[in-house]
């Protein structure tokens, strides 16, 4: 995986790529140079006493030494560029594969881990590139030549290399080999975090409530705790790696002084000589060290890359169509056509069998108790799912061939939930018009009943919304989402029990401000409070994802006994009469 998303994502910069290879060619070079030239210098110039050998020489060093350090510098800024811009773009792409998908991808993968993978995972494979393009392409070269040229200066003291690195590699291998485990099973571990926080951040007024900090505080320390011993874990094997290759550059550093040393003394290499080899040692084994820095990131830059593929690899159960319809036939009207939902390997649908059908300035109402389908309803005809039978049609066209950016301006929702999005209650109300007026937006909040309080507020529309608009209360919260739905005037209005904050008198208020704003359009209220719904033109009754019941709010009363059971559990006997 981890080959194949580098691959696909870096394909745009391989003239950036072999361009970093010459400039890592270059500095290698000019730094596995500079030891025959320093050995010459000793051999012919300090040992002789030729001062204008040393000057020469010297000068000719000074120059390798600074093409080394410009074509370095070079080699790390655009190594750096590509890195970045490859964790842009492939976190450009997790975003947009991410809104791509329906809740059933989103359920299927978790908040949590989405946001690690777009974040931590991507990471960890950006670095391991930036590492790479900085460290693991001087690295094999160094080798190479290194062997190469330190061969040239002397044959005998090689046996250190045939020895030194075949004992790296192995050892490595090893300590490698164990990492990927541990590493993947880190990444579980820091979703599993991610999870237990996001959690408890939510619902911080739940576990207050019900005095649940003691245990949530354990299991926050649990997760905590694992991801600690896992961290542990990986981080001795990691740690582990560096004294080993000290360890074997200085062992084989000590073999080289110990056999240079008579090999000097007996008249068959020079100091110089003994010293370039030495430099040589160093320089292969440091490159062996980079290489294995390099290759400590590859487990972990692994199980990122797997994690971010199967995202990346995850088709939307909900596809846009190949040949989009952009027109509608019927604007404001909705129909559902024998519609239903089954989940996948569930025994029993969530609906079967709804039909209605709604036009431009009539109010549907959806009422039923929890679990009933409601909120999957809704969903269907925002298409965050699609049915698996019958048809759903907005503007007279079925949501399958539609565009989906002419099926959700049509549609303006309210959802059950109410979230507003950090900025100003002028940003949030213009979220779905961005050219939204003063004057429209405080129509619409005197629709919603929320001028009062939105006058009331440091900057009136300038007013600040923290994120999930938790500096204003539910009730308000609710009345601001309805007012964004309303500034955009599309042609379906779907109410997701959007009135379930309000107390009964601004819920009438804001009912009966609401009928002739929403004049042209079909409105459709899904709610559990039946004085919301008593005035709707048509009232659908479900139950078990069945309609039971269908017709106004008189005609349910004497003909569905589950409205009416409904009716009076909320009203009482005496609105039954009425």
């Amino acid at each position: 995986m981890l080959k194949r998303l580098l691959t696909s994502h870096l394909a745009p910069y391989h003239r950036a790529l072999w361009l970093i290879l010459v400039l890592q060619t270059v500095q290698t070079s000019a730094a596995l140079t500079l030891p025959t030239i320093n050995a010459r210098i000793i051999d012919k110039g300090v040992i002789a006493g030729n001062t204008h050998y040393i000057y020469t020489w010297g000068a000719i060093m000074l120059a390798f030494a600074l093409i080394q350090v410009a074509f370095s510098v070079a080699a790390v800024y655009w190594g750096g560029k590509v890195a970045m811009s490859f964790g842009r773009d492939l976190r450009k792409n997790l975003f947009h594969k991410v809104t791509d998908f329906s809740a059933r991808e989103v359920g299927t993968f978790g908040a949590p881990s989405l946001i690690t993978r777009i974040t931590n995972d991507v990471q960890q494979v950006q670095m391991l590139v930036v590492m790479a393009a900085t460290m693991a392409v001087a690295a094999p070269i160094t080798m190479v030549v290194g062997v190469i040229l330190a061969v040239r200066q002397d044959v005998g003291l090689s046996i250190i290399l045939v020895i030194a690195m075949p004992v790296a590699g192995v050892v490595l291998g090893l300590i490698v080999s164990r990492m990927v485990p541990a590493f993947r099973l880190m990444q579980e571990r820091i979703d599993q975090v991610n999870r237990v926080l996001r959690e408890q951040i939510t619902g911080i007024r739940v576990v207050r409530a019900f005095v649940r900090e003691p245990q949530e505080e354990r299991r926050f320390s649990n997760a905590n705790a694992d991801l600690t011993a896992v961290s542990l874990r990986a981080g001795r094997l990691m740690a582990s790696m560096f004294p080993t290759v000290n360890f074997l550059i200085n062992a084989s550093s000590v073999g080289v002084l110990w056999l240079g040393a008579s090999r000097v003394s007996s008249g068959q290499i020079q100091v110089g000589t003994l010293i370039a080899y030495l430099t040589y040692l160093v320089q292969i084994l440091m490159s062996v060290v980079m290489a294995t820095f390099v290759v400590s990131m590859i487990p972990r830059a692994s199980v990122s890359a797997d994690r971010i593929q199967e995202v990346l690899d995850t088709d939307p159960s909900v596809v846009p169509p190949a040949d989009p319809v952009r027109e509608l036939v019927t604007p404001g009207t909705l129909e559902f056509d024998a519609v239903g939902f089954h989940y996948p390997g569930a025994e029993h649908p969530v609906l079967s069998g709804v039909s209605f059908a709604t036009a431009p300035g009539q109010m549907t109402a959806v009422v039923g108790s929890t679990g009933a389908g409601k909120s999957t309803l809704v969903n269907l005809i925002l298409r965050l799912f699609d049915s698996t039978e019958g048809t759903v049609r907005v503007g007279g066209v079925d949501v399958h061939d539609l565009d989906p950016d002419i099926l959700w301006n049509t549609i303006g929702l309210v959802p059950q939930r109410p979230y507003l999005f950090s900025g100003t209650i002028a940003s949030n109300l213009q979220y779905g018009k961005p050219d939204a007026t003063e004057e429209e937006m405080w129509e619409a909040l005197e629709v919603a009943q929320a001028t009062e309080f939105v006058r009331a507020m440091p900057g009136g529309l300038q007013a600040r919304i923290e994120q999930g608009g938790t500096n204003v209360s539910g009730g308000q919260r609710q009345r601001l989402s309805i007012a964004r739905a309303l500034v955009r005037k599309p042609d379906i209005y779907v109410f997701d029990d959007s009135f379930s904050a309000l107390d009964l008198a601004t819920d009438a208020r804001l009912r009966a401000a609401l009928v002739p704003y929403t004049r042209d359009a079909a409105v459709i209220i899904v709610a559990q409070r039946v004085s919301t719904i008593s005035t709707a033109d048509d009232i659908l009754v479900l139950e078990d994802g069945l309609v039971i019941g269908r017709g106004t709010h008189d005609e349910l009363i004497s003909d569905c006994p589950t409205y009416a059971e409904i009716v009076q559990s909320q009203i009482g006997e005496k609105s039954e009469a009425a």
